[in-house]
């Protein structure tokens, strides 16, 4: 989701996006206790994200919302505004830093523009499997990058959300090798790490936000774009793409992220409910992430897409080689990077 994830109608939505964003910043910087009904909430959370209601991001939020009303006995309120309404990921980051909502959930890579350290869940080829990125997100790598985050000014929940593993669509050739993303110009999210490493397989990257993807690619802007499957079939990718290969270039997740003030001013109780409940959440997501996944090849294929499965080697060997790895150790740091490669292995 680099990130990110879906508006299945975005040349639809501009406008409504921007009257939403404007009402959205004429709402007081920090949720408030306000003078209001007995019956009102006397903590209210605006949460944004830009996946549709029907993502299991939104339904599993939803359902740990409506938990911490009943176990905050209505006092803890949190109001979802999904599918982008309140604008874009950069809209939406800005907002949750002034306060003008109280979360967001972004994708590492989008973070790292304010985090660096944040996009470093998506080294290319780094993970082989979800085992590696569980024992590494919810292990020494998470600690050390909420804390980062933690400097920010914002507070990232324990658990971070699937997104998922990264795959590559074309609407002119499959990527089998190394070799086929010479030239190949592919949006991505607005990401340093991102652009070097495309950069450095030899393809063209373009960024653009998440709300941008589909008329690019329909109009020929870009000639692909990379995401996980379920973000491919969600926004219908497959009506404007032809191939989908398997890349499994880089796994990125959804961080729960609340602005620090606001967080700050909740009482030490209802923190740790919306700790518990939001980290089961992300343990229910996760669950149905792998679930979607397992049956979205079939699906994708019957709606048009062509699979092929690269070897990782000819990928993972150029990154080597332009010396790409070498120099994101140095960028993430020692410490990081240790905790990286104690579950992954050596990558430079």
């Amino acid at each position: 989701m680099s990130s990110t994830p879906p508006n299945p109608a975005p040349r639809r939505a501009g406008l409504t996006r921007r009257q939403t964003l404007a009402a959205g910043l004429a709402v007081p910087a920090s949720f408030a206790i306000l003078t209001r009904p007995a019956d009102a909430a006397e903590f209210v959370f605006k949460y944004g994200n830009n996946v549709p209601d029907t993502y299991p991001l939104n339904i599993r939020v939803k359902a740990a919302a409506a938990r911490l009303r009943e176990a905050t006995h209505g006092r803890f309120d949190l109001q979802t505004f999904s599918n982008g309404t309140l604008g874009t990921d950069t809209d939406m980051l800005s907002q949750v830093r002034t306060g003008a909502i109280q979360m967001f959930t972004t994708s590492g890579l989008v973070l790292s523009t304010l985090v660096p350290l944040a996009a470093i869940n998506a080294v290319g080829f780094a993970f082989k499997d979800y085992a590696q990125v569980w024992a590494a997100m919810d292990g020494k790598l998470g600690d050390i990058v909420r804390a980062t985050i933690a400097k920010s000014g914002l507070h990232a929940m324990d658990k971070i959300f699937d997104i998922g593993f990264r795959q590559t669509t074309s609407s002119t050739h499959p990527i089998r090798t190394a070799a086929d993303f010479a030239g190949f110009k592919i949006r991505i999210p607005p990401s340093a790490l991102g652009v070097a490493m495309f950069k450095a397989l030899g393809a063209a990257p373009t960024t653009l936000n998440f709300a941008e993807v589909y008329t690019a690619l329909q109009t020929h802007v870009v000639d692909g774009q990379e995401n996980p499957l379920s973000i491919i079939e969600a926004v219908k990718f497959y009506e404007v793409q032809k191939y989908c290969s398997l890349t499994n270039h880089m796994w990125d997740g959804f961080w729960m992220v609340v602005n620090g003030p606001a967080w700050k001013r909740l009482p030490p109780d209802i923190q740790a409910l919306v700790s518990k409940e939001l980290g089961q959440a992300a343990i229910e997501d996760r669950a149905d992430i792998a679930a979607l996944d397992a049956g979205l090849k079939a699906k994708l294929q019957s709606q048009g897409l062509t699979f092929n499965a690269p070897d990782p080697a000819s990928f993972r060997a150029m990154l080597q080689k332009s010396g790409f790895y070498a120099t994101w150790r140095g960028k993430f740091g020692a410490e990081a990077w240790s905790a990286l490669e104690q579950v992954v292995g050596k990558l430079a």
